[in-house]
């Protein structure tokens, strides 16, 4: 990409960064804080807004101010600390800006997650775990295991055809108290109530609650109400379908 100004090539690459990290889940203070050690170390007295929803950027008076939309919100916590790395070189002068950007295309454009069948195995083994710090009996741990396979399945496959994240969320407890359900119906289980909690525990928005207590204590309010917000509607989606489930037991 050619750039007729320096301050061009700043302004993409510092919204670049900033956009790569509020998408992958990192906390409004921290986005912040990123970009504008990365124009300090350029030499640029930047100000900027970042919402959940987007970023506005400026590089001073007679600079040019861009905004730029975050419509995907996911946690990918490897992301963000590749992107504080580059920020680290490029304050310490290890790289230069162009550098910079090339290493933050890059990131933007590769996907880091694990493949799907091993993030289901991982999400039914957690909610085997969970059975057992809940303090569940060894004997469901199977239909621990299945439920929380089988709910973070539907998630992926409703996310895949839905852009809602109500629905998705709300599916995916259904399916995990259903299979808790018929686990208990047909004696392979005993404790429905641990087993549908243990189920829907990697469901838990806990980072964005965690991003939301964060932001607020940091003072960027507008950013921890929508955050919390946000975790209020997935933790009602899924108590709903659970709910839905429980109501006809």
């Amino acid at each position: 990409m050619t750039y007729e100004k320096n301050d061009d090539l700043a302004l993409d690459c510092l919204l670049l960064a900033g956009q790569i990290m509020m998408e992958s889940g990192a906390e409004t203070y921290r986005v912040e804080d990123t970009m504008l050690r990365m124009a300090r170390s350029q030499n640029l007295d930047a100000q900027s807004y970042v919402t959940p929803t987007g970023i506005i950027l400026s590089l001073g008076e007679q600079q040019k101010t861009k905004i730029i939309s975050i419509s995907n919100r996911i946690t990918d916590l490897h992301k963000i600390a590749k992107v504080n790395n580059i920020s680290r070189k490029l304050t310490l002068k290890i790289i230069t800006l162009e550098e910079a950007y090339d290493e933050l295309s890059l990131i933007q454009k590769t996907n880091y997650f694990l493949p799907i069948w091993l993030q289901i195995l991982m999400s039914a083994v957690s909610s085997a775990c969970f059975l057992i710090l809940f303090r569940g009996v060894w004997f469901d741990m199977p239909a621990a295991f299945l439920a929380g396979g089988a709910g973070y399945l539907a998630l992926l496959l409703i996310q895949h055809l839905s852009k809602v994240k109500f629905f998705s969320e709300f599916f995916a407890s259904f399916v995990v108290a259903l299979v808790a359900y018929v686990a208990v119906r047909f004696g392979y289980g005993n404790e429905l109530d641990k087993i549908i909690i243990s189920g829907v525990m990697p469901l838990v928005p806990g980072i964005l609650i965690t991003n939301a207590v964060r932001d607020l204590m940091a003072g960027h309010l507008t950013a921890g109400i929508a955050k919390g917000t946000e975790a209020f509607l997935t933790a009602f989606a899924i108590g709903s379908g659970v709910a839905v489930v429980v109501a006809f037991h």
